[in-house]
């Protein structure tokens, strides 16, 4: 009991962030670019409540971790409205970039936390605040709708490719699923992992 409670201490708050300012960055940069839409529904907030998702962010992610592998899982998505976007097929790209962006962003923040902090206990919340970050990050860049990574080669793919591409979104998540059951996902992804981690300790230092 005692493990199970420290656990929850010590990964709660950088994953609810992690998960948080992700969503919220979507929402945000999708403003930027003309898009109200994250907005009008109190999706640009640090309220973690508005962007858990009962099946994605908890039942999901405890049937992975209790199978072993990669744990996999999802937030509420934030709603954008492309046809509001500037430029929809290149807005997107930046609108999708933006939660991978953050997580790597705080996880350089962790990591300093890691570099300067004389607490044990700190020490553990920013490890994990580093992993659960690096983790989203390069979990999200994957090239498969509807992750952030699919929606961004979707931007880039020319038109008729682009939308040949997109008709595969429906059956994406069920794709990774797979794969994180098959117990797949994490030899595609710890290699991604220790790039961006050896990345991260030589940016600052650790």
């Amino acid at each position: 009991m005692d493990n199970i409670i420290y656990t929850l201490a010590v990964n709660a708050i950088p994953l609810l962030l992690a998960i948080t300012l992700h969503e919220a960055a979507h929402g945000y940069v999708a403003r930027m670019f003309g898009d109200r839409t994250a907005e009008m529904l109190g999706r640009i907030t640090l309220n973690p409540l508005k962007h858990i998702d009962m099946v994605g962010t908890l039942i999901v992610p405890a049937i992975t971790l209790a199978i072993g592998g990669f744990v996999f899982g999802w937030a509420k998505p934030v709603p954008v409205n492309t046809s509001a976007l500037r430029n929809p097929k290149r807005d997107m790209i930046w609108v999708a970039a933006a939660g991978p962006l953050s997580n790597f962003l705080m996880a350089i923040g962790w990591a300093i936390l890691l570099k300067v902090s004389d607490s044990s206990a700190l020490d553990a919340i920013a490890q994990a605040g580093i992993s659960w970050n690096v983790g989203l990050m390069v979990l999200n860049l994957l090239p498969i709708l509807p992750l952030d990574g699919g929606r961004i080669l979707a931007g880039l793919l020319p038109g008729p490719l682009s939308y040949k591409y997109s008709r595969l979104e429906p059956y994406g998540l069920y794709i990774v699923l797979g794969l994180s059951i098959a117990q797949l996902l994490g030899p595609i992804l710890f290699p991604l992992y220790k790039i961006v981690f050896s990345a991260l300790r030589a940016l600052v230092g650790i």
